[in-house]
């Protein structure tokens, strides 16, 4: 148990699986004899499963049908790293009150490419959370699609004619559903539930220094079960189909004896 108490605490709500792959090679001969069925199963028994926290608060500001576009990523296959971006808002709750934290990420490789916290709704988050994320492409002469919600941020002439300028197409989603812009949910409450960013935080200084260790971490650290089990930073450097593992681990088990 101790091996587990040296991850989290760099990552201290590391779900089971991912903690499993990083767990793998510290096993060294012993990992055959403990499986990922008999660590949930133990984690299980100290109570130490990461159980995720529901909450939602509304940050989209619906920008005017003149101005919204089309989704163009419902039936794309993405294959690469900066073919598209997904963006998205979210709070941070400070003792005074809010702060909205405007991320980009990358939807191959789940990487956050920019980042942001700023004290009020307006586009100067946005606008800096983009301006990172052009300033670090790798290829930017290969074509990308900057997809998001309808927020007016995401509408509003400074962000739209930065993106233009770049060659980056526009696209939104179409009738406020959060599954058309998923992996964005996710990482939000990843950052969330994971690292910290959905507890009541003392201040605007602290919030904005722990949006940084966390997204390092995040980028640095986390395996991902959608990305092969990769770190973003590991499948930002990828081709390809990634291969996406998911299950149901949260059943009762008993804990089975190492063969």
């Amino acid at each position: 148990m101790h091996l587990v108490a040296d991850i989290r605490e760099d990552l201290p709500r590391l779900g089971t699986r991912k903690l499993y792959f990083r767990l793998l090679p510290q096993l060294g001969e012993h990992a055959p004899r403990v499986g990922r069925d008999y660590l949930f199963a133990l984690l299980a028994a100290h109570g130490l499963l990461i159980r995720r926290r529901k909450r939602r608060v509304v940050t989209t500001q619906t920008c005017l049908p003149l101005f919204r576009r089309p989704n163009l990523i419902e039936h794309l296959t993405v294959s690469r790293a900066e073919q598209v971006w997904v963006s998205d808002i979210t709070y941070v709750r400070l003792l005074s009150g809010w702060s909205y934290l405007s991320l980009i990420t990358d939807l191959y490789s789940h990487k956050i490419v920019g980042a942001c916290l700023h004290p009020d709704l307006s586009v100067r988050g946005t606008l800096s959370a983009l301006h990172q994320a052009l300033a670090a492409r790798i290829q930017p002469h290969r074509p990308l699609i900057h997809h998001s919600d309808r927020g007016l941020q995401y509408a509003a002439r400074e962000y739209v004619g930065l993106l233009e300028s770049h060659g980056v197409a526009l696209s939104m989603t179409q009738n406020g559903d959060p599954y058309e812009n998923a992996v964005a949910e996710r990482v939000n409450g990843i950052l969330k539930d994971e690292f910290g960013l959905g507890d009541v935080l003392p201040g605007f200084a602290q919030a904005d220094a722990l949006v940084g260790r966390a997204v390092r971490a995040y980028n640095e650290l986390r395996p991902h079960g959608s990305c092969d089990f990769l770190t973003p930073n590991q499948a930002h450097e990828q081709e390809g189909p990634l291969v996406r593992r998911w299950k149901n681990y949260y059943q009762p088990v008993a804990i089975p004896a190492p063969t």
